[in-house]
């Protein structure tokens, strides 16, 4: 299987372009290619697709082998290929995920390839059937609800960009625990479908720290739905403007919640290498 590996911010996946290959089992394919020790390396896998309703089609498996509906950083990273190895020739462009079809603005340099990419995410869904989330009313939003974990209270807000998260803002992010709160908060029984978690410290009203635990995929360098979620959470908590700067680990990110109602984002594509892998 032909293959290339990029990465927006530091959140790495393989892509295998399906106008030229055919993927079977791209679940266990993810697993295998996933592997940072007996694999390529990577937090999943993503297919670029045909699509009959858009200029591509992603589909995004995380490194256990489920999939997801969306990727925030994937998205732009499936934009970039697309433009540079020459499937679409148009820079503003339109692509099918499990979460709707996205629009796409495409930033190039100098020898006209892309260096970053503006996404429209969609408005955020911001009430509990649309996380998902249990409990009753389901038509209403959650935002500073006390959820407790190994005797801890957390005051969560949950915000869907096609996929959940559970937004959670603390005092130091970098001395957090992330890796004990992240998987118990994931597989909490209130989300049905687990939930991805971001843990944000505020920098100030137009600035944040993000750390994210990835449902499926553990702790990650950059989550662009997270990321989407964080700037609408924000807002809601009445933390931060509609305009922000998010420094994730792996990079920054600038996201604004519009007048028009949906999350804008815009951050960085990089290709680093490709090659064959025999599965």
């Amino acid at each position: 299987m032909k293959f290339t590996k990029m990465h927006g911010a530091g959140n790495d996946y393989v892509y295998v372009n399906c106008f030229a290959e055919q993927v079977e089992n791209p679940e266990q394919v993810a697993i295998r290619v996933s592997n940072r020790n007996f694999g390529i390396g990577s937090d999943g896998l993503i297919l670029i697709m045909p699509s009959d309703k858009a200029d591509v089609r992603m589909r995004m498996f995380n490194s256990d082998g489920s999939e997801s509906e969306m990727c925030g950083n994937g998205i732009r990273c499936v934009a970039k290929y697309a433009y540079d190895h020459g499937i679409v020739t148009k820079k503003e462009i339109s692509a099918e995920t499990g979460a709707g079809i996205l629009t796409l603005q495409l930033f190039t340099n100098g020898v006209d390839k892309v260096e970053k990419v503006r996404v429209n995410m969609g408005p955020p869904r911001l009430t509990r059937a649309q996380i998902p989330m249990l409990g009753d009313p389901q038509d209403s939003q959650v935002v500073g609800l006390p959820l407790n974990i190994l005797h801890e209270t957390f005051a969560i807000t949950t915000v869907s960009m096609g996929n959940p998260h559970c937004v959670i803002f603390v005092d130091n992010v970098e001395h957090f625990q992330v890796e004990k709160y992240g998987p118990l908060i994931e597989n909490h029984h209130m989300f049905p479908r687990r939930t991805n978690v971001e843990f944000v410290q505020i920098i100030s009203r137009t600035e944040v720290r993000q750390r994210t635990w990835e449902r499926g995929a553990g702790e990650t360098l950059a989550c662009g739905t997270g990321a989407s979620a964080v700037c609408a959470a924000g807002v809601l908590n009445g933390l931060t403007e509609k305009k922000i700067l998010n420094h994730l680990s792996g990079g920054d990110l600038e996201l604004e919640w519009a007048e028009d109602g949906s999350v804008y984002m815009t951050g960085p594509a990089t290709e680093v290498f490709s090659g064959e892998i025999n599965l």
